[in-house]
């Protein structure tokens, strides 16, 4: 008596189920341009820069090693050592990885 009929009303017009799905993956693309140009990006410019620098340490080079010691390097052992004076006549080896900056180039060495 009180209670009317309900019926299910349809659209003028057919649903387009690839719009749908497209609006939904929308904000998960954006969120991921966003995190590459503000996070990747600058992440992967500044690994470059570094691997630079150590690649480029030369002898008389006034370095920071990890731990915040300075030094001077006295010589390239190889790719992957370096041996730092730390004091007067006190000489230690260090990986190039473990230096975390070049303070002073020195100069290129003459042959």
């Amino acid at each position: 008596m009180f209670i009317t009929e309900a019926f299910a009303q349809t659209a003028g017009a057919p649903s387009t189920g690839g719009a749908d799905i497209l609006m939904s993956i929308l904000p998960f693309l954006l969120i991921f341009v966003v995190m590459y140009f503000l996070i990747i990006r600058p992440q992967r410019a500044q690994m470059k820069r570094r691997e630079e620098l150590l690649k480029n340490i030369r002898r008389s080079d006034q370095v920071v090693i990890g731990g915040g010691i300075l030094g001077k390097v006295t010589k390239v052992i190889d790719d992957s050592e370096l041996e730092v004076e730390i004091a007067e006549g006190v000489k230690i080896r260090v990986a190039r990885a473990g230096v975390s900056e070049v303070r002073v180039k020195g100069e290129p060495v003459k042959e």
